[in-house]
């Protein structure tokens, strides 16, 4: 598959997302006011809560399990976010599997218009009690159109804040970074398009999904030497990341690569491992 990147605009997008990667607000794709992303102790990841990051294909139970029990286990609540895939009647695998674990009324849809819905604060009364949070797959641009930089954006950093848990695979990994890989409208062959600014949820990050199996893994290197301060994650499908604070588990059936900017190319992760971000290196035992 040819992939098309656009290093023209590479500096410009990078200097116009740098204010959401240090927690500092970043311009709108909107007329919205932006919303400030909180300072942190951290560097990459949450400094409160957690995050599981999929990449794509059969979410096996091992992962569900995980996501569950940081959800709270049998309590948990959980909101799943679907307007990736571009339709609200989306045949969600995620829902099915959650609602089977946990009972219908313990899961509930969001799937909302347009960002005039997601400023509305009684269609996201949901965010305000859940527990955790799962972003379906599909394309991550619709995701950022309808709810970056607004009050359901909010909600999601407030869930973190009190120790919840986000979850996503395919479109929705690649959202929870600060810079959105992949986000064009045209297609997913273009790496920095339209849209270049994630949720933030992991900063100073960059997220691609599918890697081993579409043939992706060289595809972070060029855009992580223009941006020396971002890391790259790229997760094979049916593989994810459990990340707290700086440091992250790798779990499921395949490998996770890394890349910096001062490190030739990247290296692979397999399940089991732990790897601190901050000082992007293994962490053994």
């Amino acid at each position: 598959m040819k992939t098309v990147l656009k290093s023209i605009i590479i500096k410009v997008t990078v200097a116009g997302i740098i204010c959401l990667a240090s927690g500092m607000g970043a311009v709108a794709q909107t007329s919205y006011s932006p919303t400030a992303v909180d300072i942190t102790k951290t560097i990459h990841g949450p400094a409160q809560g957690s995050l599981i990051v999929i990449g794509g294909g059969t979410v096996v139970p091992e992962i569900w399990d995980r996501f569950i029990d940081l959800a709270g286990g049998k309590n948990a609540r959980i909101v799943v976010v679907t307007n990736a895939s571009g339709t609200e009647d989306y045949h969600s695998t995620a829902i099915n599997e959650l609602s089977s674990r946990l009972g219908k009324d313990r899961v509930t849809r969001l799937h909302l218009k347009d960002i005039d819905e997601a400023n509305d604060d009684k269609l996201i009364e949901c965010l305000k009690n859940a527990s955790g949070v799962y972003f379906s797959g599909g394309r991550q641009w619709r995701i950022s159109e309808i709810y970056l930089n607004t009050k359901a954006h909010r909600e999601f950093f407030k869930l973190l804040e009190r120790g919840g848990v986000i979850a996503g695979s395919s479109a929705g990994a690649s959202i929870q970074g600060s810079f959105l890989w992949r986000g064009d409208t045209t297609g997913s062959d273009i790496t920095v398009g339209d849209h270049t600014q994630g949720l933030g949820f992991m900063k100073y990050t960059v997220i691609d999904q599918h890697v081993l199996v579409r043939n992706r893994q060289h595809d972070l290197i060029a855009f992580i030497r223009s941006a020396p301060d971002y890391i790259g994650i790229g997760l094979d499908e049916s593989t994810a990341i459990v990340v707290q604070g700086d440091c992250f588990e790798v779990i499921g059936k395949s490998y996770v690569a890394m890349h910096k900017a001062d490190v030739e190319n990247f290296f692979f992760l397999r399940a089991g491992q732990l790897f601190d971000m901050k000082s992007f290196s293994i962490i053994t035992e």
